[in-house]
């Protein structure tokens, strides 16, 4: 996984006065103090807002993790341990991820916060998501570890923020969330997708997400996918992703076509009509192979005893 690093404010050095040559260390890492935020207020959603015990396993890791590296303690205090909540971190880091010269962190921060208290699902999904990192990625560390440096995950949670924005007809906030996304994390979702808990984006580069796609629970999507459309339909004219389906890398799904409950797309693939549940599909066109529905078998795996071997079919006349 290709960590997305980042500072999460300048710091001016300073000199000590001692003796006017040495040179401060410990004020390069000094606190840093939040520039007038009220006080976040999580009245009846203040158990979604806190993410229960992926929030409360944060804070341990982050702990540890400044008593191993003592450098990152402003560093870890401006971005986690000084928040009340799961909700006030992620709104944090994405403003300051996201944010421009002309387009402050504060101004962001204010905007994200206000969406999640008023949409704590969204802080449910966000712990279903560092969950799946944290399951199904063997080279997370931590939920710390991806929360802030996986750029997959910051880019899925801020397209959950302007997905809502969308729902809500402020789509000149969302469509400028989108840009900013596709500016820092090279991901572009657009904020009409529907995307459901559990997602990973694993590396995410290059990930693009067309306006009408849906992705259900659980699915895992590495670099260079595309989920779009062919050119020549209007409305509805993206995939429709079902629960737990995993999409290799350089993959192009396009049309308004459907991918099966589990089923599993092939690196490189271009995939141009349904595929079953629970079914695999590879190559350019793609074609099925697998499945419970075909009986048909076209070899065993040679070299391998027969408690070893596996079987491959295929639909000859299914070229998708």
């Amino acid at each position: 996984m290709a960590p997305c690093i980042d500072t999460f404010r300048t710091c001016k050095l300073q000199v000590c006065h001692e003796d006017d040559s040495r040179f401060c260390y410990m004020n390069l890492f000094r606190p840093v103090q939040f520039p007038s935020r009220a006080p976040i207020t999580t009245t009846c959603h203040s158990n979604s807002l806190d993410g229960g015990d992926v929030w409360l396993k944060m804070l341990e890791e982050a702990k540890s993790d400044v008593e191993q590296e003592p450098v990152l303690s402003s560093y870890y205090h401006a971005s986690i341990t000084s928040h009340p909540s799961l909700g006030s971190a992620l709104a944090n880091i994405l403003s300051v991820k996201l944010s421009t010269l002309t387009l402050p962190s504060n101004t962001l921060f204010e905007m994200f916060i206000s969406v999640l208290e008023e949409s704590p699902e969204i802080v449910e999904s966000v712990k279903q998501d560092l969950l799946a990192a944290k399951e199904r990625d063997p080279a997370c560390l931590s939920y710390v570890h991806c929360f802030l440096s996986f750029k997959g995950f910051l880019a899925c949670q801020a397209h959950r923020i302007a997905h809502e924005l969308w729902s809500q007809d402020r789509r000149i906030l969302a469509l400028l969330i989108q840009n900013r996304v596709s500016e820092a994390f090279a991901v572009d979702i657009h904020p009409g997708a529907k995307i459901g808990k559990g997602i990973l984006l694993d590396h995410a580069t290059a990930v693009v997400i067309g306006e009408t796609a849906v992705v259900g629970d659980n699915v895992s999507i590495l670099h260079g996918v595309t989920l779009g459309g062919t050119g020549k339909q209007c409305g509805d004219r993206h995939p429709k992703i079902g629960d737990g389906v995993l999409i290799g890398a350089g993959t192009c799904i396009l049309g308004n076509i459907t991918i099966g409950e589990g089923a599993k797309i092939g690196s490189e693939s271009v995939v141009l009509k349904d595929v079953p549940p629970r079914t695999t599909a590879v190559g350019n066109p793609a074609r099925l192979i697998g499945g419970k529905e075909n009986p048909k078998m076209i070899y065993k795996v040679p070299g391998l005893s027969m408690d070893q071997t596996s079987y491959l079919t295929e639909w000859s006349d299914y070229v998708i």
